[in-house]
């Protein structure tokens, strides 16, 4: 079950990435149904399905690479989904052995509520609060993986002393507050915000006088969200947000790393501190090189990546630090 735990935790990074390039390249109606693509459970080929599929959707003729890049994604999810199952099935019959039967529970029901999410997606033609909601599922799948493998590792985790453990309130927040900084960058990401602002270190000049925030998180009726719909002032806002959000998880999630290597007595907390500091320095940087380089793919697909590695250390320093010896 452990094993299956870890084959998880790596599919769900995989679906994860997937998700972020299928995003970034505009192929999240690269197939306009749900869950085949045009009516096949692969992308159509040859000239006479090719024609089949633009009859039966003429508002979305075929782009074979877009929607080759959604199906890839479907079917890493839908592998998960199932490996998830799986997982849910042996913690029944391991029951008795005293595996966790609550969190794969939990994850099986998560991981369904995601599928529909990916559906509403694409039914909803790209509403951005269903778009975000979707990341913030995909990290959420990946983080309940990573906490079961660590409730099925063989020993305890040592977490240091009592006024350890008085940290890990210190380390929820932190979680709380990542947690929100991902929301900011999905809501950006899905309403096509991420180059709203081209200069360092926070806008264009006179940025202040054009803020609106109400128009920012609103949804506009539309029948479709591809590329947008909010004006340059609400994107732009958007995107100040995010930054601004980027400056708080910064200094808190420093001051927290910083703390905890000042007084852990652990090797593993010390390290946990330091591998922190330099993943989120690479993100930092991953996030500026994003505006300095006008959005590459790769460039943007890490950021999400090392934004989901971040995470999965937070939960690992909560859970050491509630979990000690």
């Amino acid at each position: 079950m452990r094993k299956m735990a870890l084959a998880g935790i790596i599919l769900a990074i995989i679906v994860i990435v997937l998700g972020a390039y299928t995003r970034l390249t505009d192929a999240g109606l690269g197939c306009p149904d749900w869950p085949g693509c045009y009516g096949h459970y692969k992308v159509p080929a040859g000239l006479e399905h090719i024609n089949a599929a633009e009859l039966a959707f003429p508002e979305r003729p075929l782009e074979p690479q877009k929607a080759w890049n959604e199906m890839i994604h479907r079917y890493f999810a839908s592998a998960l989904g199932l490996l998830i199952l799986i997982i849910f099935v042996m913690s029944l019959i391991k029951r008795a052995y005293h595996r966790p039967i609550k969190l794969p529970f939990f994850l099986l029901c998560l991981v369904i509520f995601q599928g529909m999410l990916g559906m509403w997606t694409v039914t909803l033609n790209l509403l951005p609060i269903v778009v975000m909601g979707h990341l913030l599922g995909g990290f959420a799948v990946l983080s309940c993986l990573f906490l079961l493998y660590l409730r099925l590792l063989p020993y305890r985790i040592p977490g240091g002393d009592q006024q350890m453990r008085r940290l890990g309130k210190f380390a929820l927040l932190g979680i709380a507050i990542l947690i929100g900084q991902i929301a900011l960058g999905g809501w950006t990401s899905a309403n096509y915000a991420a180059l709203a602002c081209t200069e360092m270190p926070i806008c264009e000049s006179n940025w202040y006088q054009r803020l609106d925030f109400i128009g920012a998180f609103s949804l506009p009726d539309a029948e479709s969200y591809e590329y947008g719909v909010h004006n340059y002032a609400q994107r732009m806002t958007m995107h100040i947000v995010h930054r601004a959000g980027a400056l708080i998880t910064f200094v808190y999630l420093c001051w927290l790393a910083t703390r905890i290597y000042a007084v852990a007595s652990s090797r593993l907390l010390r390290n946990i501190a330091s591998i922190m500091i330099i993943v989120l320095g690479a993100q930092v940087i991953l996030g500026v090189s994003n505006v300095v380089f006008s959005l590459p793919v790769s460039v943007a697909v890490m950021h999400n990546a090392v934004a989901a590695t971040l995470l999965q250390i937070l939960v690992l320093l909560s859970y050491t630090l509630y979990r000690k010896t």
